[in-house]
Formats: structure tokens, sequence, C-alpha cells
């Protein structure tokens, strides 16, 4: 085995009094490609910037081959200091690098040399960024985030770039197809600390749901544990009350071994406050049409959005996939024909950029609009304070500035605010961006359950895959024309040949995908792979509810024994007893649910290895 071009040992790193890493480490060999994963807020992004010794630990060690050279790209590229964009990339340009290459590179990403960087798109900056760092052909190829604002196109030669590199790569984003195209390592920050697999992305979800549940069944045991201790020492000691002084030392140990043990974070809860329905077609386009000048943004285009449909619209930048959910929307008027919006249509919207969320508002003025510290969520009403800790917001943030907030927290926040409003349709802009793997599996499964009707502008495939029914794409050969075809994203890209923005190549007759130089992505099998969330939770819940309800049976037990009790209060004793009957029945029913859900488990994650 190769040694390692960078090693991060036993790291430990406390922000505000709170420690952020404990004993975390990283090892990178030549060629590695890793997956850097976790909670917002677990340290991803500074055990990166430790790597590329921006940032000083605590404590533990940082090596780095002294022949190894180290690349890193921020989640915030920083432009500034160079008058064009050519400038910019070449000031990354190894001594001893190919002169021509920033201005090769700036052609394969559609970049224009002379353009000031000031004037960039997010996605051009983004570009520009990948650009720099790739032209200094780093060993070490750190990345965070880096298709925040990138295409479909982009993402897809980003992963070619990657994959055919001879550099280690070590990579945190959002974009759960991108890790599965890229990655053959998993790392995994939880709670401070760093856990190893030895697999891709494409396996980590399994895994991660796998320790978790292993962790809760051994806290369960654990409190069974101390609970069996303790009822001997309260009942078990000899006539004398002389306790055992070993047992007892032993059930400290286990108290404490309880009171250290860190809980996994808790999850997002998301709450939709739905409107009365609309009618049966939420959106009508008849033949709109919309120009820029001699571009035709959308040409000719008629769609009908019925009540509940869900929409993926995907697309090149600058094809016009705002233009169009503008137009779509009544927020922009056509050049030509007509949309009409259906009755009691109550349309919410997220935007990419989080336009709504001014820095020196409140964090709650961004839920409420400013109009008090109450929300109402369907027929409840709420303190700010509570349906933010639902986000996983602190007690205390309500009252902060928005401008104090994290990107994953700005992108929590405008999520709330969104789903806080009354809808029967919801527009949402590249909602995935900035927030963690976790969050986004729980925002799916709301989506999947929301009744109203959703366009949804994304980049992430796998998410586009999960949530919609169809997707509307820019036509491969005219300019300005869209497409509606049925399914996900790996559909679409079956039907039309190509994923939108590549060249349109389909295999000759007689071959097959796989043959193919550029074949459609793999469809996955239709039997699903990880249990619904209704399943999970109630996966998770039920070995609580066996506890407590093995603790009804003991108790009621322990009152039947008293033989004076039926003929002192005969009433009590039958309504022990049946209490009694029905927990013991409950309880049968529960361990044999919980046993269901466990096989139904396993044979979903041999189905996903396989």
């Amino acid at each position: 085995m190769a040694p390692p071009l960078l090693t991060l040992d036993n790291l430990s790193l406390t922000f505000g009094g709170a420690p952020l890493l404990s004993g975390a480490g990283l090892i990178v060999r030549p060629r590695d490609r890793v997956a850097l994963v976790g909670r917002n807020g677990s340290g991803k992004s500074t055990l990166l910037k430790i790597a590329a010794g921006l940032v000083e630990p605590d404590a533990g060690e940082r090596f780095v081959d002294p022949g190894a050279k180290p690349g890193y790209l921020p989640q915030e590229p920083d432009l500034g200091g160079h008058e064009t964009i050519i400038s910019y990339i070449e000031a990354g340009l190894d001594p001893l690098g190919d002169p021509s290459a920033p201005a090769a590179i700036s052609e394969e990403l559609g970049l224009d040399p002379g353009a000031a960087p000031e004037k960039l798109s997010g996605g051009e900056a983004r570009r520009a960024a990948i650009a720099r760092l790739l032209v200094g052909a780093p060993d070490i190829i750190l990345l965070d985030e880096p298709t925040n604002h990138l295409d479909l196109p982009t993402i897809t030669w980003l992963e070619a770039k990657l994959q055919s590199s001879s550099s280690a790569v070590v990579v945190i984003s959002h974009d759960r197809r991108f890790l599965e195209n890229v990655t053959t390592r998993t790392v995994w920050i939880d709670r401070g600390q760093t856990r190893n697999l030895d697999r891709g992305f494409a396996h980590f979800e399994a895994w991660r749901d796998k320790v978790l549940e292993e962790e809760e069944r051994d806290h369960h045991k654990l409190g069974r544990k101390i609970a069996a201790e303790e009822d001997w020492v309260r009942y078990g000691v000899t006539a004398r009350r002389k306790r055992n002084v070993r047992r007892m030392r032993e059930l400290d140990a286990l108290r404490q071994q309880k009171r250290d043990a860190i809980k996994p974070q808790q999850t997002v809860k998301f709450q939709t406050a739905y409107a009365a329905p609309p009618g049966k077609r939420a959106i009508v386009a008849e033949k709109i049409v919309k120009r820029f000048g001699e571009k035709a943004i959308v040409e000719d285009f008629s769609l009908v959005v019925a009540r509940g449909e869900k929409i993926g619209i995907v697309g090149p930048n600058g094809a016009g996939k705002t233009t169009l959910v503008n137009l779509l929307t009544n927020r922009l008027e056509p050049d030509d024909g007509a949309v009409e919006l259906g009755a009691n249509l109550e349309i919410v919207s997220l935007d990419q950029k989080r336009a709504a969320l001014h820095n020196d508002l409140r964090v709650a003025d961004a839920i409420t609009d400013g109009r008090g510290d109450w929300v109402t969520i369907g027929e409840t009403k709420k303190h700010v304070s509570t349906y933010l800790k639902d986000f996983l917001f602190s007690a205390e943030q309500w009252r902060a500035p928005v401008a104090a907030l994290s990107g994953g927290e700005r992108g929590r926040l405008a999520l709330a605010a969104a789903l806080a409003k009354p809808s029967n349709m919801l527009v949402l802009d590249e909602p995935t961006n900035d927030l963690d793997l976790e969050t986004l599996e729980l925002l799916e499964e709301m989506l999947a359950e929301y009744d109203g009707a959703l366009l949804l502008v994304s980049h992430d495939r796998n998410f586009i895959n999960r949530t919609v029914t169809s997707i509307l794409t820019t036509d491969p050969v005219s300019p300005g024309k869209w497409r509606l075809y049925p399914g996900g994203y790996d559909d679409m890209v079956a039907q039309r040949g190509a994923a939108p923005g590549a060249a349109v190549t389909r295999p000759p007759p007689g071959k097959t995908d796989a043959e193919n130089k550029n074949p459609p992505s793999p469809r996955k099998s239709d039997e699903p792979t990880k249990l619904s969330y209704k399943d999970k939770f109630a996966l998770e819940q039920l070995p609580t509810e066996m506890a407590a309800l093995e603790d009804t049976i003991k108790k009621a037990r322990d009152t039947l024994s008293d033989p004076a009790l039926f003929e002192t209060d005969p009433d009590a004793f039958h309504k022990t007893a049946a209490a009694m009957e029905a927990a013991q029945t409950r309880l049968a029913a529960a361990e044999e649910e919980w046993l269901a859900l466990e096989m139904k488990r396993e044979a979903m994650e041999e189905r996903a290895k396989s």
C-alpha cells in the first residue's frame, strides 16, 4: 500500500466553548477518491481547511508528503484583485505548468477570458475557481461543495475530469449522484469524530443507518441492563441489606456510560401549511412566447399542470429555467400567448438566491414577515421559537439577525419560511443548496407526501428522481422549445438519449446502452432499497415503546403480587390485571412489528448491495 499523501491524526478543535472536532482523523493516499460527509455544522468544511493548511487545530497532527501539493476549492471563491477571468485562472498555474492550459480550460468551461470577475454569475464564478484549481495540477484536490451553482453539463464535465485525474480527491457535496459517481471511500464526521467506510458514497446511507440502529439497540440494551441492576439493588439484597460492593460499582459505571453516550443529532421536522385545494388544473399555458432580443427563451409552448402534479425543470445555465417558471406563475408577462392560474391557487416560492432573507432581519421575522412572534401551521398556532426548533434552530436564535447564520442554516430558514405559508403549489428553485444529506432525505419525504403541485428547478439528479413525476427540459434541437418527459431524471435521459446540454447520441442499431460511449444513466430497480419514513420512524420508536410496556407489566406484576390486594380492593386488582393483560398483548404485537420491520430493512439492504 502506498504511503499517505496527507495524514490528519487525533484532531481536536473547539469553537465558542463547544467541541467541534474531537479525535478526528483523515488519511489520503495516491488516487484516493474520498467523500467527506456529515450534518451541517459537523465540521466538514473546517476539517477540509485543516487539510489545506488554512486552519490550525487545538490539538492533533497534520502531515503532508513534502512532494505533494494540495489544492483547495472553497465554498465561496474570492475572485478579487484580478481584472479579468484569465488573469485569475493564470494565478493558479504551476511555474512548470503548460502556459496554454488556462486558455484551454476556459474554453472547455465556456468562460469569456476577458470578462471582469465582479460581473460574473454564481455559476461562472464557480467555473472560474474550478479552472484555477485544476491548472495548478495539485496532487491532492480538496473540494468544498464544487457543484453549487453549476448546471448539469458542467457537473458531468467535472465528474469526468476527476475520474480521469491522477490526483487524490477529497470532496464535500450535497449532490449524491456526484458523490456516487466520483468517490470510492467515505469519511463520516459524526459528533466530532470520524468514521471510515472503505466504499464509495453509494453505500454510505445504508451503512450509516445500520450504525445508528446498532447504537440505538446498544443504548436500549444498556438501559435495560441498568434497570435490571437497579431492580437487584432494591429487591435482590440479602436479609441483612448488605449490598454487593462490586455490583454497586458496576451499576455506577453503567450509569456513567449512559450519561457519557452522545446521542445522534436531531433531524428536521418538516410541516406544511396546506391551503384549500385549487381547481383540477393549477396552471394552463397556451402557446406562450418569450424572447430577449434575438434570443428565443420560450417558443410556442403549451402546458397544463394538474392539481398535485410534480414537475422538475432542468437544463443548462442560461437556458431560461427561471424565466419559464416566472412565466408559468404570472410573475412575467409573455410576449405572446396566455397563462391562466387555477381558482384558489396559493403559490409559495423559494428562490435560488434566498433573496427574501435580508441580513438585517431577525430570524423570527423571516418566518412571520415581521408580524409578531407567532405562526399558524394548519390549525395550530405556535410561537416562532417553537416552530424554529423543528428546523434545528436553538431557542436563542430566533432573536438573532439572519446575517449571523451559516449557509446551511440559511437554507433551513428559507425552507422554514416558505413552508410556514399556506400553499397548494410550491415553486422551489435549487432548494438543495447548502442542505445536508439527512435534511435532503426528509425534504424528499415531505415533497412526496405534499398534496399540492410542485415546480422544481434543480441540478441534483437524485433529488429530482425521488420527487417529481415528469421532467420539463430544453428541446435538443430547437432553441426556445421545451419538452415534457414522463418520469424522473433518468427516465428523461433514457428517452432523450443524452442529458440536457450534451450532444444527443443514441446507440447504433444492435448495440446496447452499455456498449455506447455515452450511455444513459442506468435505471435503478423499481423495488425500494430504503425504508419509508413511516417505517423508519416506527423502527426507531418501537424499542422505546417496548421498554415502557415492559416497565408497565413489571409494575403491574409487583402490584398483583400483594396477597392482600384482592381482599382489600378487588376493583383495583381487576383493573391492574386488565391493564397488565393489555400491555402484554400490545408488547407481543410491538415485538412482531419490530421483527417484521427489521427483516424488511435487512432485505432492502441486501437489495441495495446487489
